[in-house]
């Protein structure tokens, strides 16, 4: 499943620009679930802490949360991947499934803006 990560259906919305305003219209528009919290963390993370230098942590974060829940498969095999691992009764399996929520992470944070 990891490789749905970095191949989205035709019906998986684009990745937008690279930057707060791009990426909050586009949470707004396929994501609204989201927005809430993409706000908040906005407000205290950049806005009321004046302090523009913790925007590349926040678009980090924001930019994988937008690319699963983009896509509806894969925003369901995140949640299926926590929820096994934390049903789960053997250490080993899960490990396993959080070790394959966070591979699915690591690939999305790299996709780049159209992908």
């Amino acid at each position: 499943m990891t490789a749905h990560a970095a191949e989205p259906s035709p019906l998986v919305p684009p990745m937008p620009q690279r930057n707060p305003k791009a990426l909050r219209e586009a949470i707004a528009q396929h994501a609204p679930q989201l927005l809430p919290d993409f706000d908040k963390h906005w407000k205290w993370a950049v806005a009321d802490a004046y302090d523009i230098s913790t925007v590349p942590a926040f678009m980090a974060r924001w930019w994988g949360e937008y690319a699963i829940a983009r896509d509806p498969k894969l925003d369901a095999h995140m949640k299926d991947l926590h929820r096994r691992a934390s049903e789960a009764s053997d250490y080993a399996e899960a490990t396993a499934l959080l070790e394959e929520a966070s591979n699915i992470r690591h690939q999305v944070r790299v996709l780049e803006p159209g992908q």
